[in-house]
């Protein structure tokens, strides 16, 4: 009977691996709009969402390694093995030094996060408070600067996830106003209009990136399956499916 109680109280939940096939199933309906199906726009649409989760789990990933300087490391080798298929898919040139990779928004994004954490953790709260803006404002500027994907905007979002960490009313309310202003203000873009109950008004498409937080808030520590593999597998997905993308497209194209 207890068991079956357990089992019963037991609250659904998302793992970190979910988070991850969900994550990299929402960027190819995006890329594959961006190569193969321009005329699907709703794949865009549902691609808006990938973002904020591979931001968030990028803040997980920084609390949860052993080793911070391996974390780098890895994500430094992967973010320079994925830059040939990312030129290749974004400018159609295997050198395209007007908008890098990704993987390069999260390096930025996690070096920022390092140092406030460091300063963090000498307890005065007025040098972290100082901290906290500084790296806010130059990591929002050299994402801008060295046109890392999403750019300042992408570097603001993961900052975001580590400023508002938890689960916690206010963490919520923190993260749904800062990642409106970032991806309604700051990014903005395309808009839809729409008709209920006689209201008209319009959504714009980046903003359906705050949709992510429902799959986020779902998450609660949890890891689900993990290994080696499963975890290159995570990285190398980033780079293979780009160059599958881009040798689709060009057999197409001849």
């Amino acid at each position: 009977m207890n068991k079956q109680n357990a089992v019963t109280n037991k609250k659904f939940d998302l793992s970190v691996a979910t988070l991850h096939i969900l994550a990299m199933t929402l960027m190819l309906m995006d890329h594959l709009w961006a190569t193969l199906l321009p005329a699907q726009e709703w794949l865009t649409c549902a691609g808006r969402v990938a973002f904020p989760i591979f931001a968030f789990m990028t803040v997980e990933g920084y609390f949860h390694t052993h080793s911070f300087k391996k974390y780098m490391l890895r994500l430094l080798a992967f973010a320079l093995i994925s830059e040939i298929p990312f030129d290749l898919m974004y400018g159609g040139t295997w050198f395209y030094p007007f908008h890098q990779n990704v993987i390069w928004t999260f390096l930025l994004a996690l070096l920022g996060i390092h140092l406030m954490e460091t300063v963090h953790k000498k307890q005065n709260v007025f040098l972290y408070v100082i901290t906290v803006v500084l790296v806010v404002v130059v990591g929002a500027l050299l994402g801008t600067l060295s046109m890392v994907d999403y750019y300042g905007a992408g570097i603001l979002t993961v900052f975001v996830f580590y400023l508002f960490r938890g689960r916690k009313w206010w963490c919520l309310l923190g993260q749904i106003t800062a990642l409106y202003w970032i991806n309604v203000e700051m990014l903005g873009g395309l808009m839809y209009p729409v008709q209920l109950g006689g209201i008209q008004f319009e959504i714009c498409q980046q903003g359906l990136a705050l949709f992510a937080l429902l799959p986020i808030w779902l998450y609660r520590g949890r890891q689900g399956h993990h290994s080696k593999p499963f975890q290159y597998l995570c990285y190398t997905f980033y780079p293979v499916h780009m160059i599958i993308l881009v040798l689709i497209l060009n057999y197409v194209n001849r």
